[in-house]
């Protein structure tokens, strides 16, 4: 690599190249990485990224550059999501149960967490699927509790993030968009008690 480039220019060739790293990546790239993979400085990097993603939003074509998970990857534009979802149906079975999805749920918000936790707030023994997210990816184990017994602690990973389309946790919709009004909880129980 030149010496002599300023630490933010743009050498030629080098958004290319991390068009390329970004391509063939099976997880978002940090900023880190593709600096250390294209031997550029990461301002330059940023400046070269700034410019892919100039490039990609050009309406030709159907990818775009996004910031997810604490990196960069390559992902579909908006407009053609219903096609890739028709396909990835025909394609992939990628769909997760409705218990699946519950349990997620319930690790995204109150991670970390452990299998017994999740089985407590579900009503229901979560083994089988908390240890069927963890295979999947989209959870992991992140430590233990300080309990007897430790039991081990999971939270959601990149993946899940990747394909929430989320940089972080924070994007997440808050739990009180979700929560029933006064009237619809003090009905639902009046009628749990009328069932008792």
């Amino acid at each position: 690599m030149d010496e002599e480039r300023n630490e933010g220019e743009i050498s030629p060739g080098l958004a290319a190249t991390l068009e390329a790293l970004i391509l063939v990546a099976s997880e978002p790239v940090t900023l880190a990485q593709l600096s250390r993979a294209s031997e550029a400085p990461e301002a330059a990097c940023e400046a070269a990224l700034v410019e892919l993603e100039s490039r990609y939003s050009d309406p030709a074509f159907g990818i775009e550059i996004a910031a997810l998970a604490g990196g960069y990857r390559f992902v579909t534009k908006a407009g053609h999501h219903r096609a890739v979802g028709r396909f990835a149906e025909d394609t992939f079975d990628v769909r997760l149960s409705p218990a699946a999805l519950e349990t997620l749920a319930i690790v995204a918000y109150q991670q970390p967490i452990s299998r017994r936790r999740v089985s407590a707030i579900r009503g229901v023994n979560s083994d089988a699927v908390v240890r069927m997210l963890a295979v999947k990816g989209y959870i992991h184990p992140v430590g233990r509790e300080n309990s007897a017994g430790s039991a081990v602690l999971f939270a959601t990973s990149p993946l899940f993030l990747e394909r929430l389309g989320l940089s972080s946790l924070a994007g997440l919709p808050a739990l009180a968009e979700f929560e029933p009004s006064v009237e619809v909880a003090e009905s639902i129980e009046a009628a749990l008690r009328e069932e008792a």
